[in-house]
């Protein structure tokens, strides 16, 4: 029973992802992959224009401009077209696509480092810095994003999957950074734009070859199945091999990102202090040896003592081969101000605000608490003459300030003392008579008499 009901359930799974009823048939979508190949006439004009376009972007770093630019580029034609043939061993047309897809490349970069040798702006703006490094996660990318490519072509349906497609995979800004590489003469721009073109091609030739496969295309030409082999086998080391640098990549940015972590856990756990402040921090890595400068503002802390405290607790947070700079208010030096961004600034200008506050509300504390105590002390001789009209008895008197606790109700509260030496005999209603008046002479709602002498 239950291999019954497993059977069962497995075959409606495959009902689910059976594609054949959803696919035209393969000469139609053989036809539309073929119109897509070629780059003359009207389709290289566009691949220019859409150069020209994805250029702006990236020099103005507007994305919106960029995603326009991808849309309207007929950049993925050769590419399908090579994964096509490479699936149906119609090897005319691989040679058709390698020359078309060169011939694109070639156009895209020149179109692009004619733009960036006459364009007045220079500056690599974040979308271009984000096209120089690519990862595993590109590899992924462009083989998910090819998968999806032929799926589109070869459906009856075919919804938005080819722009989406032609956004992912992002053919069009690569290209224009290498362009961009190539007028400006930085290398890193030009090898790591290109290659990130590089693994976008591959892999979604890749995708597509497979594709087709799992969709039973027909093969063209049973005539030389060992060159079919060769190319095959070509085409899968050519991807093995592409993928290489992109894993070492993805590795140094997993290494770089934990080891940032790190730093940001060390720095907010450790460094808290009352009256100092972190006002920044950065990582370097020179010639192997990292090191975390952390820039501190406030009241300056011992810096030997301070470093050493800080030094034995690296270890940790996994940071035992970094080397601790501190940097306090007294010792930043000119070279750590020419690197003083404005946003440091206005975090310096807050920190001092904050500081400043701070101070003010002690020195307004003291300033009442010494104000209290100068008050108390000029009480007594202020109100003597009148005490000797008043209250004749009254010898000598002292006011102070206390704290009375309460040892049965483990309590604590402000109280303010009189004491009062008598050089004749006052009777209780006299005294009550000199509390009501002194309370309402000094303005005291709390005050005690305490005898110091009696006649």
């Amino acid at each position: 029973m239950n291999k019954i009901d497993i059977s069962a359930l497995i075959t409606r799974a495959r009902g689910y992802f059976n594609i054949s009823p959803f696919l035209i048939p393969q000469a139609e979508a053989e036809q539309t992959i073929r119109e897509g190949v070629s780059f003359r006439g009207t389709n290289l004009l566009v691949l220019i224009v859409a150069i020209f376009i994805a250029s702006l972007g990236l020099n103005t770093n507007s994305t919106a401009v960029i995603i326009g630019a991808m849309l309207i580029s007929p950049l993925m034609g050769p590419i399908i077209g090579i994964g096509l043939a490479v699936g149906i061993h119609d090897f005319d047309l691989m040679k058709r696509s390698f020359r078309n897809l060169l011939t694109a490349t070639l156009f895209s970069v020149a179109t692009s480092c004619i733009y960036f040798i006459i364009s007045p702006v220079n500056e690599g703006h974040s979308e271009l810095l984000a096209r120089t490094s690519p990862t595993i996660y590109d590899v992924f990318i462009g083989f998910f994003g090819g998968a999806a490519g032929i799926l589109a072509i070869g459906s009856k349906a075919k919804g938005n999957v080819i722009p989406g497609v032609a956004i992912a995979t992002a053919l069009m800004p690569p290209l224009c950074t290498v362009g961009y590489g190539l007028a400006t003469l930085q290398a890193h721009y030009f090898i790591g734009a290109l290659y990130l073109f590089f693994i976008n091609s591959v892999f979604i030739a890749l995708a597509t070859t497979v594709g087709v496969r799992l969709m039973n295309y027909a093969y063209r030409d049973f005539s030389n199945p060992a060159r079919a082999r060769r190319v095959r086998n070509t085409v899968y080391t050519i991807a093995i091999v592409t993928m290489i640098p992109a894993v070492y990549l993805t590795y140094n940015m997993i290494v770089t990102n934990t080891y940032n972590n790190n730093c940001n856990r060390f720095v907010e756990s450790e460094f808290q202090f009352p009256a100092t402040q972190v006002l920044n921090y950065r990582t370097d890595n020179i010639n192997g040896q990292r090191t975390l400068t952390v820039t501190l503002m406030g009241q300056s802390l011992p810096q030997d003592s301070l470093l050493a405290m800080m030094d034995g607790k690296l270890a940790a947070y996994h940071l035992n081969n970094t080397r601790l700079r501190i940097i306090q208010g007294n010792t930043i030096g000119t070279d750590d101000l020419k690197t003083t961004s404005s946003a440091m600034l206005r975090d310096i200008y807050s920190v001092t605000q904050a500081t400043i506050t701070a101070q003010q509300h002690t020195i307004d504390s003291l300033r009442q608490l010494v104000s209290r105590t100068v008050s108390l002390d000029t009480m007594a001789p202020a109100i003597t003459p009148e005490l000797r009209v008043v209250f004749p008895q009254i010898s000598n008197i002292a006011i102070a300030h206390t704290v009375e606790c309460d040892i049965t109700k483990d309590r604590t509260d402000t109280l303010t003392v009189a004491l009062v030496g008598y050089s004749n005999h006052m009777t209780v209603a006299e005294r009550d008579r000199l509390e009501a008046y002194l309370r309402a002479r000094l303005s005291l709602p709390k005050l005690r008499i305490i005898p110091i002498s009696k006649p």
